[in-house]
């Protein structure tokens, strides 16, 4: 039994067989290891994002990058422990990563649009927003796109590198908005009557604000009418019912009033040719 032990331990392929074995259970052992390091480390780093109140977008993208980094260099150092050359490892890698690049190219722009719109915040999930004449509300952003809910409840989907390239309009970030009217009046009636009218519907209409005072002005003398600009100012989420109230009320008021709100019209003058008699 003996003699059977050491013949075949001097064969050539045992040695080697032996080697690969220790090689293998080495690269299983350390890749097993590095997982579980890199779950650790990825949850540590989820519970300090937590801690420090980061956006969870931002925390989730933070944890998914360094999961990643960490994997990459747990294979790698798998690899090397089975004898492969490094330098074989970080070309293969080089030539993957190129080739993914070019692959994704419209993918990594959205992913690096997503990444500026969560680090400077122009818009929250809730918000008001439009964008490149899309007007929504905003359900939800994710590192490749944004999703829009319209007026009318359609959804729409625009990739992030398209909204970070695009003025964005934020109507519901500040507290205040003010209301923008224009009321026209006849030319024959008396403007600063119509001023006490509206002031009167202004200041009994309970969501306009004192302060910043409402403005009321001449805005221009147009084709039928003379017309008066109203501004109010209300808290944005009142802006849109204030709106429709107070549009009611002052023409009621001005009616009641005696002051006419003209609509357009033309004065035609029909010119007749005469034919001189012969």
């Amino acid at each position: 039994m003996d003699r059977m032990i050491e013949l075949f331990s001097n064969l050539p392929w045992a040695s080697q067989l032996a080697s690969w074995s220790v090689r293998l259970a080495t690269a299983l052992l350390l890749l097993l290891l590095g997982l579980w390091v890199v779950r650790l480390a990825a949850n540590a780093l989820a519970r300090l994002m937590t801690r420090l109140n980061v956006d969870p977008m931002l925390g989730d993208f933070l944890r998914s990058v360094l999961r990643g980094v960490l994997t990459v260099l747990v294979l790698a150092g798998a690899l090397d422990s089975l004898g492969v050359p490094m330098t074989s490892i970080l070309a293969a890698l080089g030539a993957a990563g190129l080739a993914i690049a070019l692959a994704l190219r419209d993918s990594l722009a959205n992913l690096a649009a997503g990444v500026t719109l969560i680090l400077l915040k122009p818009f929250r999930v809730g918000d008001v927003i439009e964008i490149g004449g899309q007007k929504g509300k905003v359900e939800g952003m994710r590192l490749m796109h944004t999703v829009m809910a319209t007026p009318d409840n359609c959804e729409v989907v625009l990739p992030n590198s398209h909204v970070a390239s695009q003025p964005i309009t934020n109507f519901t970030r500040r507290d205040t908005r003010r209301i923008d009217l224009v009321i026209g009046i006849a030319y024959q009636d008396d403007i600063g009557k119509a001023f006490s009218v509206i002031d009167r519907v202004l200041k009994a209409e309970s969501r306009v604000l004192a302060e910043p005072e409402p403005m009321l002005l001449v805005d221009q003398l147009g084709e039928s009418s003379v017309d008066l600009a109203v501004r109010p100012w209300v808290a944005t989420p009142d802006l849109l019912v204030t709106r429709a109230s107070l549009l009611r009320q002052i023409k009621e008021a001005l009616g009641a009033a005696g002051i006419d709100i003209p609509f357009p019209q033309r004065v035609l003058h029909v010119v007749k040719d005469t034919v001189a008699a012969s």
